[in-house]
């Protein structure tokens, strides 16, 4: 069963349709694996009831031969910031820490629909504002390579928790949200695959708003296989969510290794993600990359996209902008933590909402309150609207020359805990999302991907975006590479 743990998702499913393991004793084993990995705080809450379940009627399938998918037994787990029904979903804040929702994410129900069983929800930064998940309510999620107790390296964030629940063997996938980088940035900190696709192609509906023009359900696996194969049952139109693509879902299968190539592809390297910042190890991994594709036939040349500079500082001011709008909800009398306040409205409003919120929700939040104010908003929000479309437009002409862009996830390995936090918030986010966060500012989809351990042990990896719905395109070259490199996935517990 350790073995299995390991294995991938394809691997598992093989398995349970052998009969040589069932639904039931993988989700135990699963389950068991969680409980014995506490120490890395992945899991907010473990969903053993509805797990158990879950994986007896998935069993009971597999008896009768009529497996629902391949996602059919497979155990999951889900970031706190999706709706579960009759689950607990806290954003790992104290605004919601009793909230219980009464419907579910739509990729939730896609899930469970083909037969998966989630066996938890995952610790993040409260409300996925931050890019470490050090600032939950619950504590810091710590990273399973180069883990020592005391002196621990950050798994990334916001989506933290999911990549340690991936990483520990706890699950063979996680579902995690992405606005600025929040599912490649721990995929790349914790050597896993990390795919955000395009903005609209998997429904929004209930994961509880960030960023609404930004936010996109990522995917966080072992193998790239394994992140195609999840994004087939939660991909797709969703009518009750209006920003989702109404052109029907292609499923993506992916040829073997074997028949995988890149000759004539054309990729492109942004001169401008040449940062001053950039460790060197990463920098000597990208290069690696470049040459590999080249030797192999790819078209591989730099070009150039301009406003780069500015995307962090135009995603920082639309974020808190939306943030700020986002957060009015959370009042303290319909909905959210409740002071024990009676000496007036106003004053239970200020009271609930300064207890409720951590102090970087609310620095984001008077802060966007402050660009959007009449005086403020064409200086700050228009003008950052309008650089939007530049970086934008730089994707654009890109994809003019080029099919592929091939770019570090990170600047440098995983930092750590001690070192992180002390810097601000903004600091933290501003250099950890530096590569990644313009592909949410176009919507095109991206994916990071494990290439190697650093000379102090920790995973190295790139990112590969392409155009709007060119998920086919970057999965294949991701698992062309992957073929390549063969980066050993599991981590050091395996």
């Amino acid at each position: 069963m350790e073995r299995i743990l390991s294995s991938s998702l394809r691997i598992a499913n093989r398995l349970l349709q052998d009969n040589s393991i069932t639904a039931t004793e993988l989700t135990e084993a699963c389950l068991k694996r969680a409980k014995q990995t506490t120490k890395y705080n992945a899991f907010i809450t473990l969903t053993r009831n509805e797990a158990k379940n879950l994986s007896e009627a998935s069993t009971q399938r597999y008896r009768e031969q009529k497996p629902l998918s391949e996602m059919d037994g497979i155990t999951i787990a889900m970031k706190d910031n999706f709706c579960t029904k009759n689950i607990k979903t806290t954003c790992a804040s104290k605004m919601l820490e009793n909230f219980t929702p009464t419907y579910s994410a739509t990729v939730y129900d896609r899930l469970i629909g083909a037969g998966a069983v989630m066996i938890g929800k995952c610790n993040l930064d409260q409300f996925a504002m931050g890019s470490g998940t050090i600032d939950s309510i619950y504590g810091p999620t710590k990273n399973v390579w180069g883990f020592e107790d005391e002196d621990f390296y950050i798994a990334g964030g916001s989506s933290g928790g999911c990549a340690i629940a991936v990483s520990t063997g706890a699950c063979f996938a996680a579902i995690g949200s992405d606005t600025g980088g929040s599912t490649r940035n721990p995929a790349s900190y914790c050597g896993l695959v990390g795919l955000k696709p395009t903005y609209g192609l998997v429904s929004r509906l209930g994961l509880i708003p960030l960023v609404n023009s930004m936010d996109v359900p990522g995917i966080l696996t072992r193998y790239v296989d394994d992140c195609v194969t999840v994004l087939n049952v939660i991909a797709g139109h969703d009518p009750k969510d209006s920003t989702t693509l109404t052109k029907p879902y292609r499923k993506i299968s992916l040829p073997s290794a074997n028949k995988l190539g890149v000759k004539g592809l054309r990729v492109g390297l942004p001169v401008e993600y040449y940062s001053s910042n950039l460790d060197e190890e990463v920098l000597e991994v990208w290069e690696e990359m470049a040459q590999l594709l080249e030797d192999h036939g790819a078209d591989v040349r730099e070009i150039s996209m301009p406003n780069t500079e500015h995307s962090i500082v135009c995603y920082s001011i639309l974020n808190q902008c939306e943030v700020a709008s986002n957060m009015a909800r959370y009042d303290g009398i319909e909905f959210g933590f409740r002071a024990d306040i009676n000496t007036s409205t106003e004053q239970l409003y200020a009271t609930s909402r300064s207890l409720g919120f951590n102090d970087i929700v609310r620095n984001r939040i008077l802060t966007g309150n402050y660009f959007l104010l009449n005086r403020n908003y064409e200086a700050y929000f228009n003008q950052a609207l309008k650089v939007r479309r530049l970086i934008l437009n730089d994707f654009d002409k890109a994809w003019e020359d080029v099919q592929v862009l091939l770019t570090p996830t990170t600047l440098t390995t995983a930092p750590k805990y001690k070192e992180f936090k002390n810097k601000t918030n903004r600091d933290q986010c501003a250099f950890q999302d530096y590569c990644t966060q313009p592909a949410n500012m176009a919507g095109v989809p991206a994916v990071s991907i494990p290439i190697k351990l650093s000379g102090s042990g920790m995973p190295l990896s790139i990112q590969i975006m392409g155009r709007n719905l060119s998920e086919p395109m970057i999965l294949a070259l991701a698992k062309f590479i992957e073929s390549k490199v063969k980066f050993v996935q599991n981590s050091p517990l395996s």
